[in-house]
């Protein structure tokens, strides 16, 4: 079947592929592949990162060789292309070679610059959270659902890492820290995984790159939840790294308002 958005359900079975590729590569990893590299900006990469991004880009190419690759540790590929695939590795580096569960794999189909297409692969708990638009989000295959939340008063927040997010950027989490009922901090792309399946509120990060991101719009809108850059506008391939994800719209329009009133602006 052919959505509207250019996703078919072959593109659906081709990701999830992917996502299973991944973890047959983790599966193989042995104390060679945690070579650690420190990248210029500071990120750490892997052999393990660049052994997964090349098996994907390379089942990509067999598969879909006029769709565009974007991925972090290569060169674009045909990022002109109608139908792009975004692609991250390992999704917290630093917590994998840590042995921290929390890192993961994240792939998105994005068509015309908009992500249609999510996959979140976490294997350190047997999470995959597959977003499409147009049908509800699933875990494993089973349907989630984002949960209510009246207002941030009562709301519990994730940030992925504050030290990505500049000096101009921190005063926006720390007024969020401030209203928000708890706080937990570090999970990576699992945060926005457990936010499609209703278990925290409101996510925050800045600082990132289209693929730490692409994948989260289609899950989290699926699951019922709303994902925007810090001006509320969806999330894009061209938008800026600055990501706010709620379960409850009334949250997401309540924190938009607390950061427009800081005046933080493009930088």
């Amino acid at each position: 079947m052919r959505r509207s958005s250019g996703i078919g359900d072959d593109h659906i079975a081709f990701a999830i592929r992917l996502a299973v590729a991944a973890r047959g590569v983790l599966a193989r990893r042995d104390r060679s592949e945690l070579d650690v590299e420190v990248k210029p900006d500071r990120s750490f990469v892997t052999r393990m990162d660049r052994l997964i991004e090349t098996e994907m880009r390379a089942m990509i190419r067999a598969v879909y060789p006029t769709h565009g690759i974007i991925g972090e540790e290569e060169a674009d590929e045909n990022p002109g292309s109608s139908h792009v695939w975004v692609l991250d590795p390992i999704d917290g580096t630093a917590p994998f070679i840590l042995g921290i569960p929390v890192y993961g794999t994240l792939i998105a189909l994005a068509v015309d610059g908009v992500p249609h297409l999510g996959v979140i692969d976490v294997p350190g708990v047997g999470g995959r959270w597959l977003g499409v638009t147009g049908q509800a989000t699933t875990l494993n295959g089973a349907p989630v659902r984002c949960r209510d939340c009246a207002g941030l008063s009562q709301a519990l927040m994730t940030n992925s890492n504050q030290d990505y997010m500049s000096a101009a950027e921190l005063p926006a989490l720390n007024a969020l820290r401030r209203v928000t009922s708890n706080r937990v901090y570090g999970g990576a792309c699992l945060n926005y995984g457990r936010l499609a399946e209703g278990r925290s509120d409101l996510g925050i990060d800045a600082g990132q790159k289209v693929f730490d991101f692409a994948p989260f719009r289609p899950v989290i809108e699926g699951a019922g939840g709303v994902i925007s850059d810090w001006e509320g506008q969806p999330l894009t391939l061209q938008s800026d790294g600055r990501i706010l994800a709620a379960g409850d719209r009334r949250c997401h329009d309540e924190a938009l308002a607390l950061i427009a009133g800081l005046g933080i602006g493009q930088e």
